[in-house]
């Protein structure tokens, strides 16, 4: 999803785990004085569990093969002729923390709250944590982010948010509860990523940045709302959209059930906010993102609505997991009890952010449309009296996952080049105090590179 993003979710949720071995993979180094300097030293605070390996090289390219990174999770984030840096030795740290869900197959581990922490040699002083988005795990955004922060010289730490797979919502007690500890575990693995950095390099990061990309994105926003003193800056990179009277997923997610069953129009569509002109983009997003998201996070928040489903995707085929639940084509979130409202208040957002933010959404995003989402965020960020501490930039022909580019390069742009550009002028403005550009859209480019450059000036 992302809330499920990529082509092939369903594939890499269904694929063989990998057992990671103590031993260093093929190519790692030896430790000499400086490479991976004070690994033994290296402890997790709060892990239940940790293995830490001294690697020649910390990013995709040396790690893919490996039990140090999952590609297949990774399907669908990126347009096929990204570029990514590689020659990044250092440390890294996977293990989990205590948890009592067992979501995460990673590793042969069956056990959620994973993390990954990457200490590079050659370090510039910062720290960025970041959330899986979807409902992906914690390797999900190596090519997105990982790769290049690490080329950068930044300490790198993700999470699996805890729980994972379209069964997320099954974990926890009360509804809401599973969505709530997406934020419990991103403050925990930032408190100990911090301590983590101290033990390698023998101070505590200078600054540590947020950042994210779906639900990544609404990570994010929730922290530097809610644990703005952890973070210097964040760039969001269209994050969910969780309001207890709305909008939310829910405001626009059900007419497309409805539509697939034949019960809305086209203009139906539209009119629930999702972009003229998105039109070529619908069918597949029909095939693989709406029913899915709109059921799970249904049975999330509201697992009373229909209790038979979506049941669980224990021993399901994938056209029954990616099935809609026909009652979601009537559902009305603004009819539900109230007490299925207070579950999504435990998690929504103000937009009373405490730390400078970037947010990047596509004019074409066919998730989570960007009038119901990322527009609807920035007013509630001005209406809190923060909008100097936000910029807010649209990319025209972006839409929610940049593999799509590759079968629509003529109607779409990556938004990658342009996060890292964000990325980029977020660390500029917080350190040097050098302000980003005014809100404002980012046209596709005539001619030129888009998979891999992005101005966000005019």
């Amino acid at each position: 999803m992302r809330l499920f993003p990529g082509v092939s979710l369903l594939a890499a949720l269904l694929t063989g785990v990998t057992v990671l071995a103590p031993a260093s993979p093929a190519g790692a180094q030896e430790r000499t004085a400086g490479h991976c300097a004070r690994q033994d030293r290296l402890r997790v605070p709060g892990a239940e569990h940790q293995q830490s390996a001294c690697l020649g090289d910390l990013t995709t390219t040396g790690l893919a093969g490996t039990p140090y990174t999952d590609t297949a999770d990774q399907a669908g984030l990126a347009a096929r002729a990204t570029r990514t840096p590689s020659g990044v030795p250092g440390v890294q740290i996977d293990g989990y923390f205590p948890d009592d869900s067992h979501l995460n197959a990673t590793h042969g581990w069956a056990h959620d709250a994973q993390f990954v922490i990457r200490l590079p040699d050659h370090w510039n002083g910062g720290l960025v944590v970041t959330g899986a988005p979807g409902t992906r795990r914690q390797y999900a955004t190596d090519v997105l982010i990982s790769d290049q922060v690490l080329a950068q010289g930044y300490a790198y730490a993700a999470t699996d948010k805890g729980n994972t797979g379209p069964d997320f919502f099954t974990d926890g007690r009360k509804p809401g509860d599973a969505v709530a500890e997406w934020n419990r575990r991103v403050t925990e693995l930032t408190l100990a990523a911090r301590q983590a950095v101290r033990q390698r390099y023998g101070r505590a990061p200078g600054r540590t940045y947020m950042t994210g990309i779906s639900n990544g994105g609404y990570l994010t926003r929730w922290q530097l709302e809610n644990r703005p003193e952890l973070y210097d800056g964040g760039v969001d990179w269209e994050g969910v959209l969780w309001t207890a009277q709305g909008p939310n997923p829910f405001a626009s997610l059900p007419v497309t059930v409805a539509r697939s069953l034949g019960r809305a129009t086209d203009e139906d569509l539209i009119r629930a906010g999702f972009a003229p002109g998105s039109q070529f983009l619908w069918p597949y997003h029909e095939k693989v993102y709406w029913g899915l998201t709109q059921k799970v996070f249904r049975a999330e928040f509201d697992p009373s609505y229909d209790p038979a489903c979506p049941g669980t995707t224990a021993g399901g085929t994938t056209e029954q997991i990616f099935a809609p639940c026909a009652s979601d084509a009537s559902y009305d979130y603004a009819r539900r009890p109230a007490a299925v409202h207070r579950a999504v208040a435990r998690v929504s957002l103000t937009g009373r952010i405490g730390k400078p933010l970037i947010t990047l959404h596509g004019d074409l995003d066919t998730l989570l449309p960007i009038g119901t989402d990322s527009d609807v965020y920035a007013r509630m960020i001005d209406g809190q009296g923060r909008g100097g501490l936000h910029r807010y930039y649209t990319v025209r022909g972006g839409t929610h996952s940049d593999g799509l580019y590759d079968t629509y390069p003529e109607r779409l742009r990556p938004i990658l080049p342009c996060y890292r550009s964000a990325f980029d002028a977020l660390t500029r403005w917080v350190e040097r105090g050098a302000e980003p550009p005014r809100d404002r859209t980012i046209d596709r480019p005539v001619g030129g590179d888009p998979v891999n450059s992005c101005s966000l000036k005019d």
